[in-house]
């Protein structure tokens, strides 16, 4: 089935958390189709054996038989097994495996109307302390204050995120003004993001962005780029609100994170272009 859906519209699996949340998806597509297929048939067997010109006088009676009772049941029962069985684990897995920051690549993800602000907490580990007071949408939308500890080496992406391969992230996600969706399809992430909430997010990658432009040849998304959506209508721009994904190999990473460095190191320093002697 996941095969199938895949070729209706259905993004590739690029995450070690999206295999059971394809699992899940082909099993209720599934029941969903016998359920139609079944429930159709009875529809269209129900309007010809009881149709006016065959039955004449009415029937106080009724079916007598109870197999409809017993389908029904089984519906139920099986709604119960996706639900305990699959949905739930997968809920628990989402909301207690969370990695500690020490264990995992962690970024924090701040989301606006109309941009994803990544903030990165740089070689310490450490994010700087943020506040409202000190946010500039030109030069600092996070409000990152650079006098409080650990924010030196800090740093931000607008509406890019960098990751590794086969690391797990953790995303500490919250929002500036109103309710945004951030949404990595590929990596099955999708979660809201709350104003006045820090709502932690963790994922594993399985392929890096050029194996999957790969596996996208000849097909609509050749040649496509991995995206972040918003899944939540925040406002007039909500189109804007697209962002793109990198996922590198471990050296493509770090080489990534060495000259994000070094651009902060040289807007420390305030080296310009027109303070150069001739």
């Amino acid at each position: 089935m996941v095969e199938i859906l895949q070729k209706i519209g259905l993004p590739v699996n690029l995450s070690i958390q999206g295999t059971g949340i394809d699992e899940i998806n082909g099993i209720v597509h599934w029941l969903m189709l016998i359920l139609f297929v079944g429930w159709g048939t009875f529809f269209i067997i129900t309007l010809i054996k009881f149709r006016a010109s065959k039955n004449q006088k009415a029937d106080y009676h009724g079916v007598k038989s109870h197999i409809n009772s017993l389908f029904e049941v089984a519906v139920a029962v099986i709604e119960i097994v996706i639900l305990f069985g699959f949905a739930f684990p997968i809920w628990a897995s989402r909301v207690n495996d969370v990695p500690n920051p020490s264990e995992s690549v962690y970024i924090r993800v701040v989301a606006q109307q109309y941009a994803w602000n990544i903030h990165y907490p740089g070689p310490d580990g450490k994010f700087g302390t943020t506040k409202p007071d000190l946010v500039d949408e030109q030069e600092n939308p996070i409000g990152l204050d650079r006098s409080s500890p650990n924010a030196s080496d800090d740093f931000f992406t607008i509406n890019q995120l960098h990751i590794p391969v086969n690391k797990k992230i953790r995303i500490d996600l919250t929002t500036k003004d109103v309710i945004h969706n951030f949404k990595l399809p590929e990596l099955r992430v999708s979660q809201d993001a709350i104003p006045g909430m820090v709502i932690p997010v963790h994922f594993e990658a399985t392929m890096t962005s050029e194996e999957f432009l790969e596996t996208a040849k000849g097909t609509k998304r050749e040649g496509k780029s991995l995206e972040i959506a918003c899944a939540q209508l925040c406002g007039l721009g909500h189109y804007r609100m697209k962002g793109y994904l990198t996922i590198h190999e471990d050296e493509g990473f770090q080489s990534w994170l060495d000259e994000q460095a070094e651009y902060l190191e040289e807007e420390n320093s305030g080296d310009d272009w027109g303070d150069d002697d001739w």
